[in-house]
């Protein structure tokens, strides 16, 4: 019988944000797909699931937690992405669909609706052993020997032609690559150089602050985030993107009972006229040109409504 370890959920390793794509022979680019991080813990027994932030995901997945169909270690922490594929490519709209379900009774349909593929690109630990101070070659060799690659399941794909991968992404339109030290170890709760973002379009999370309607139905979004004194800005309204109407409807039905008389935002939105102003409870992912002049984003489009904290939507 298979002895049961005690695995506590971590927080992953996280890249910085980066300019252009490093220099050097260790280093290896993979392609930053968009959808939502989730670590896999397997205690000889059990299978649970949790996000970046910790928080559990087990029942919205789980066509991973069979992990016996995927995997042949015997205890196991995998770290990788959850991505839905629209038109070919990640929409992290539709991931969202799946990540943002509550209820149980919900999954079975979203599971044949909104079918996801977990990209696994680290090991933290593997039959009794903590993977920390592997080098990633290492530990991707490790992945190499346990995952078998199915519908569903794939090892994230390593690229040494780092700029001839970045066109790929571009032609594409699709997220960004992360360029990895192939030598390095992993930092639990981390976040350094070791591990590079660089991006083909710029995104954020925002907070509702406010709302415009047409008719009984929000027609665009004022959007906020907040400095590390805890106040919230106005960088923005949107009102296009991937949200389908009975998502605009469904966002409606949240709101309206948010409204509140004083404005949130420290600054003054250039469009208050007819805003309607609620409590920044309500998070949102969004896609951007780039930022203006007076630090609010040109041609900002919707993505998903998300499951975060508001104080997490905080100004770079």
């Amino acid at each position: 019988m298979l002895q049961k370890v005690h695995l506590k959920p971590v927080i992953p390793f996280e890249p910085v944000s980066a300019d252009s794509i490093p220099g050097g022979e260790q280093w290896t680019a993979q392609v930053k797909w968009d959808g939502v991080r989730v670590l896999t813990y397997f205690d000889g027994h059990e299978v649970s699931l949790y996000n970046r932030k910790m928080n559990e995901r087990t029942m919205q997945y789980p066509e991973l937690t069979d992990i016996s169909l995927y995997c042949s270690a015997s205890s196991v922490i995998l770290d990788g992405e959850v991505i839905a594929l629209s038109g070919g490519k990640p929409s992290f709209h539709s991931v969202m669909k799946r990540d943002g379900i509550r209820q149980p009774d919900k999954v079975g349909r979203a599971r044949k609706d909104n079918p996801v593929v977990y990209m696994v690109f680290d090991v933290l630990y593997c039959d009794g052993e903590w993977m920390f101070r592997e080098p990633l070659f290492r530990r991707q060799q490790i992945i190499a020997g346990i995952i078998t690659p199915m519908e569903g399941i794939q090892p994230v794909e390593n690229f040494d032609d780092m700029e001839g991968l970045f066109d790929v992404i571009k032609a594409q339109g699709m997220e960004g690559i992360v360029c990895k030290d192939i030598t390095s170890g992993y930092a639990v709760g981390g976040k350094d150089r070791r591990w590079q973002k660089i991006k083909n379009y710029r995104d954020l999370t925002a907070v509702i602050g406010g709302v415009t309607f047409r008719g009984n139905i929000i027609s665009a979004l004022l959007l906020g985030q907040y400095d590390r004194e805890g106040r919230l800005w106005y960088i923005g309204h949107a009102g296009t993107g991937k949200l389908k109407q009975e998502e605009w409807r469904a966002l409606t039905g949240l709101v309206r009972p948010m409204t509140i008389k004083q404005r949130p935002f420290v600054n003054k939105p250039e469009r208050v006229r007819n805003a309607v102003w609620v409590e920044p409870r309500l998070t949102v992912k969004v896609k951007f040109a780039e930022w203006t002049g007076s630090h609010t984003m040109r041609q900002p489009s919707i993505q998903a409504v998300i499951d975060i904290r508001p104080e997490e939507c905080i100004l770079e």
